[in-house]
């Protein structure tokens, strides 16, 4: 390995984010390393109130704890007419409805927002699916940059591809849902992809900063 890659770690377990940002960020000369490499490292609590301040709390403490540049992302789904909610709740939003048989955790909670959204019409159910993503270097310099997919809520799901809210989230634009995307369609418009291009392309900058 060449003494100039820089080691990067991305504040996740998951396989599939790790991979994605990979390739790109090797051709910046990054080695890109998950939590899996830091077995050591304990869960973190994401207690912020947005999006942005969850994604800084995970890459504070991994920087802090590492010593090196650590890349966290935190992602949801606002909903104009409940008042941005699920928001930073998105994953378990359901948590407190019980499970029908045969329901999963995606399942059940696309079941609980379209029930508070019954009702709506069109031209209430407007969302967005917004991803924030926050890298800090060890000596403290920070920045943070967000994706917004811009869309509206379904009545009924459509669609098999993707996860979480993707079935009822329809693209007025290309007339489809999240779900009814190719992997490479979805980042193309997605708020993940463009959360991460706009990390891409501050990343020289951010690296180059003078120390605090």
């Amino acid at each position: 390995m060449s003494e100039n890659v820089l080691n990067v770690v991305l504040a996740t377990t998951n396989a599939g984010k790790i991979r994605e940002l990979s390739g790109p960020m090797a051709a910046l000369g990054v080695r890109l390393l998950g939590l899996g490499d830091f077995p050591e490292l304990g869960p973190v609590e994401e207690n912020g109130a947005t999006f942005a301040q969850n994604a800084l709390i995970k890459a504070r403490q991994v920087a802090k704890l590492t010593q090196l540049i650590a890349v966290a992302d935190d992602s949801g789904l606002e909903v104009d007419a409940l008042n941005g909610r699920p928001g930073v709740h998105s994953a378990r939003y359901a948590d407190d409805w019980e499970f029908l048989e045969g329901e999963n955790r995606d399942q059940r909670n696309m079941r609980k927002l379209l029930f508070e959204m019954e009702g709506l019409p069109e031209s209430k159910r407007g969302c967005r699916f917004v991803t924030c993503m926050a890298a800090v270097r060890p000596d403290g310099r920070e920045m943070t940059i967000e994706g917004h997919w811009e869309g509206r809520l379904l009545t009924a799901p459509l669609g098999s591809n993707g996860f979480g809210y993707d079935p009822i989230f329809f693209d007025p634009e290309i007339g489809t849902t999240a779900a009814m995307l190719s992997c490479e369609q979805k980042t193309s418009r997605s708020h993940r992809g463009k959360a991460v291009r706009g990390l891409l392309a501050r990343w020289q900058h951010f690296i180059t900063l003078p120390t605090l």
